[in-house]
């Protein structure tokens, strides 16, 4: 099913305008819009707007495929601080990578399990296998820089995916805006206090890990939203844990928080897989729906049955497989040795580290709530209906028309 014009017109327009906004923020996860140049003539072109839920656009890179040498080497981080990367990145960047033409044996997706020495061994396993280009979602900066070190020094290059690797050497990479990502969660909580009638919100400052840069944008974009709040006395910042993206530890550090100021109303949490066991822990205590706000992030099918049901104000959805399809068609022109069309490099990331701006492909996320999650994931067939609609959640399924 492809994604409404309408739906994809908008989202044209937000990234036009968040590229503009972004321009004024040196820490921003955006810039100005990349001035690179445009594929060789011949090939087709595609955009960072162009592609849809069908996965059709890849087809039109069969030729570039055809023409290119060598294999695409993926290497995804775990399978603990999001479901996502065994239930939609791998089977995305099959799909995307298959489509354009690639066979099996000229791709391969691997993921490193959450240990940073397995992500660097099977990155250089790849390089070793003919991998002519390496497309890494590190699990930290420090094993990504070198792995990229490694890749350059055996001339490989390098798409950073999801994740910016800060003092990296990479080319590309690909993401979405994840600054915008935090201001909708920050704004998410914000009409979730005011909607839920919470008096004197005392809110639970969480955050992802401390060694992820896509954490730290997400608590830019979040913090700048609630920081007037705070200055104001409207809110106060009860407590700001350590931060992680391990759920049993993130469910501790708020756990910790609420024991030490029993006035917590509100908790900012950065994704699904952390917010749910908070939301599992306050059932526990009695705490009723629409009573304690609860953000999230990645529309996992756990977040959005939190969200129809009242414990979790609403959650980022980032339609991976645009993200997925992005990154294959950019690995496609470098593995064919083309430079990438302006229309699908379009914008600029900051390296904090190694101050550079990295060439990038920035895409545009969504906040989803009860009465988008049609609109949205299951028009999209992200997380279809029938998983959604099981049991308790049934009845919230009909009040939201989700079907």
């Amino acid at each position: 099913m492809r994604i409404h014009s309408k739906r994809a017109l908008v989202a044209m327009m937000l990234v036009g305008g968040l590229l503009a906004a972004a321009c004024s923020s040196n820490n921003s996860s955006s810039t100005t819009t990349s001035s690179s140049s445009g594929s060789s003539s011949g090939t087709a072109s595609v955009s960072a707007t162009s592609f849809t839920n069908d996965f059709s656009e890849m087809t039109k890179l069969k030729g570039l495929a055809a023409a290119g040498h060598g294999n695409v080497a993926v290497i995804l981080p775990d399978t603990v601080s999001s479901a996502r990367y065994t239930e939609f990145d791998a089977p995305y960047l099959t799909k995307a990578f298959t489509m354009a033409g690639l066979s099996s044996s000229q791709f391969s997706i691997q993921n490193a399990q959450g240990s940073d020495s397995t992500q660097l061994t099977d990155a250089q396993s790849a390089i070793s296998a003919g991998a002519s280009v390496l497309v890494v979602d590190a699990l930290d900066s420090g094993v990504g820089a070198s792995i990229e070190s490694y890749a350059k020094s055996h001339g490989v290059p390098v798409i950073d995916y999801d994740r910016l690797v800060l003092g990296g050497s990479r080319q590309y990479y690909v993401s979405f805006n994840n600054v915008k990502v935090g201001t909708l969660i920050g704004d998410g909580l914000v009409s979730c206090v005011a909607s839920w009638n919470v008096a004197k919100p005392q809110v639970a400052v969480m955050v992802g890990s401390p060694t992820d840069n896509n954490a730290t944008l997400f608590a830019q974009g979040y913090d700048a939203v609630l920081a007037p709040k705070f200055a104001s006395g409207a809110y106060v910042k009860a407590a700001s844990p350590a931060g992680t993206w391990d759920p049993p530890t993130a469910q501790t550090e708020f756990q910790q928080a609420l024991t030490a100021h029993p006035g917590i109303n509100a908790a900012v949490v950065p994704n699904d897989e952390n917010a749910a066991p908070i939301i599992n822990y306050l059932k526990t205590l009695g705490t009723p729906a629409k009573k304690f706000p609860v953000t999230g992030q990645d529309a996992t099918l756990i977040g959005i049955q939190n969200v129809i049901s009242g414990y979790q104000c609403g959650t980022v959805y980032k339609p991976i497989y645009l993200e997925a399809q992005a990154t294959a068609a950019l690995a496609l022109y470098m593995r064919a040795g083309q430079a990438a069309p302006a229309a699908l490099v379009n914008g600029v990331t900051a390296d904090t580290t190694s101050h550079v701006s990295v060439k990038s492909v920035l895409l545009v996320p969504e906040w989803v709530t009860p009465t988008s999650v049609q609109s949205t994931v299951v028009q999209d067939s992200f997380v279809p209906a029938s998983q959604i609609c099981t049991g308790s959640f049934a009845a919230d399924c009909t009040t939201y028309g989700i079907h």
